[in-house]
């Protein structure tokens, strides 16, 4: 049925069963021809080393190979690997499926599993393959960036579509492991990537081992500035174009200390195979776009201290201010994630992310007071954005801790904005008079607006309007109907509040008064 240089599949029928398989039988004498070839090739490497100019390391990469190379060739570890991807991908991406290995037919030459019929996914012209496409890239991320265990031969006959719409992948032979710090390290990068900051790359590209530690990275940061800027035209870094990108990464290698390490090179190779296969369909497709949603999930939901960092990172930048932009530029991300992983068969990547379209009741067992539900609640509540509901939710307690700094710099400045609106409204627009007797600066006990306030005002404004979107219905001139809002979450604020107004009051009532303080008396 299909021939290949290291084997020959056959289809066959179970006797006892009458099921059918597929049976993969090794070539004779692959293993000792291979072996010699791989020697031959990793002398070449031996003496190419005392080249400093060639930056290749040829001994590494035919190492790592050859590594995965005698796995492949043991028919019985890609039986087992087959069994354990699918078992990693059954919960969250039932929409992906891996043909039933048959240990007591197999060996370490013959390889027994199920049958799948079904087409190539390249070129398959059903309605549903670019949705099998994105599930596809979900399923790599995954394996790249969560499990660590990643199908490094994605070429498209690997790839299949079956008759009821899934995704089938073939042949384990050639899987790679990455380690923790490989993937949050692609991960950190990739967030400096989209925000331009080449600095933070090149320290980055050290810690993934494509730049030797103690080298001089002056020489290489305008080279690599220079590859990205390039990289970035025509839409930023969600519209790169991976393979041309690695192609360009490659040259610097033949002029300064940089190489590409050997397990990166097979995610280039599978990558850019899935890359090429989704521009077949797409010819907008871009794969950092298609990983950012990945990686937003990854950002707002993982506890690892290395991407809370990296989640720092991405909102306030290097300059350590809150960015209403860069915060919605995530959470719309994150939505993105959880529609592509549904779309992908699953709940969720990890298993609750569907329970987190809406907003439901949970009793609250604080001492808040519950907020009486029979009261004007909407007739038929609208579901809440998926942002908004990820913040009110128990997979929300970090993210809210970790911005709790702004909610409390939210409420000061959006209360002294109020008061000087009273203020105005009664006609006091000089109250210095009224404390002139005081003993204190008159400013200390006026509310004030500063230049940061106003960006901070600036800030809640947009946040609040994203959050709020689809939620309540807007009002006549389109803005926020903070009533029909409000409505909606009276259900959930009690456990909320419970939860977080304990810090806010504390963080606050500390804030005004170190304000006033500081104006009264320095």
């Amino acid at each position: 049925m299909r021939q290949a240089s290291l084997g020959q599949v056959y289809k066959g029928r179970l006797k006892e069963t009458g099921e059918l398989v597929a049976v993969k039988v090794q070539r004779p004498f692959v293993l000792e021809t291979v072996t010699i070839d791989l020697f031959i090739i990793r002398n070449l490497g031996l003496v190419l080393k005392r080249f400093p100019q060639v930056a290749l390391d040829v001994v590494g990469l035919v190492d790592e190979w050859a590594a995965r190379f005698f796995e492949e060739l043991d028919y019985v570890n890609e039986g087992e690997n087959g069994t354990l991807f699918a078992e990693m991908m059954r919960e969250d991406l039932p929409q992906v499926v891996v043909p039933r290995t048959y240990p007591e037919y197999t060996s370490r030459k013959v390889l027994t599993t199920g049958w799948v019929d079904g087409e190539k996914l390249s070129q398959s012209t059903e309605d549903d393959v670019g949705s099998l496409v994105n599930v596809g890239v979900i399923c790599y991320l995954k394996q790249l960036l969560d499990t660590g265990f990643f199908h490094a031969d994605p070429h498209p006959g690997n790839m299949i579509r079956t008759p009821d719409g899934k995704l089938c992948i073939l042949d384990f032979g050639l899987v790679t492991k990455l380690t923790d710090d490989q993937k949050y390290g692609m991960i950190e990068a990739i967030a400096h990537l989209i925000h331009r900051d080449y600095d933070a790359i090149v320290k980055d590209f050290v810690k993934l081992g494509f730049i030797p530690e103690g080298v001089n990275l002056d020489p290489i940061l305008p080279v690599l500035a220079k590859v990205f800027d390039q990289a970035l035209e025509g839409g930023g870094a969600k519209n790169i174009n991976f393979q041309e990108l690695a192609a360009d990464l490659a040259q610097i290698t033949f002029d300064y200390p940089f190489k590409i390490p050997p397990y990166f090179a097979l995610i280039i190779r599978a990558i850019g195979v899935l890359e090429g296969i989704a521009l077949v369909g797409d010819p907008e497709f871009a794969i950092v776009d298609e990983a950012y949603p990945y990686i937003a999930q990854r950002l707002l939901t993982d506890e690892s201290p290395r991407l809370r960092s990296a989640l720092r990172y991405t909102i306030y930048g290097k300059t350590g201010v809150f960015d209403a932009e860069r915060f919605i530029d995530v959470m719309q991300a994150f939505e993105n994630f959880i529609s592509a992983a549904k779309s992908g068969g699953g709940e969720d990547m990890k298993g609750n992310m569907a329970e987190l379209g809406a907003i439901g009741f949970q009793p609250s067992t604080s001492l808040v007071p519950a907020f009486p539900m029979a009261i004007s609640q909407p007739e038929n509540p609208i579901k809440a954005r998926a942002a908004l509901s990820f913040l009110l939710s128990d997979r929300g307690d970090f993210f809210r801790e970790f911005i709790l700094d702004e909610i409390v710099k939210a409420i000061d400045a959006v209360s002294r904005e109020q008061l000087l609106q009273i203020a105005s409204s009664f006609g006091v627009r000089n109250p210095v008079p009224v404390f002139g007797m005081v003993p204190v600066r008159s400013g200390a006990l006026l509310p004030t607006i500063t230049e940061e306030d106003r960006v901070i005002l600036n800030n809640v404004e947009k946040v609040v309007k994203f959050l709020s979107a689809g939620t309540a219905n807007p009002t006549a001139n389109g803005d926020v109907n903070v009533v029909s809002l409000v409505q909606e979450l009276l259900p959930v604020l009690p456990s909320i509040t419970s939860k977080i107004l304990p810090d806010v009051l504390s963080r606050l009532s500390s804030r005004v008064f170190a304000r006033v303080i500081r104006e009264s008396f320095l």
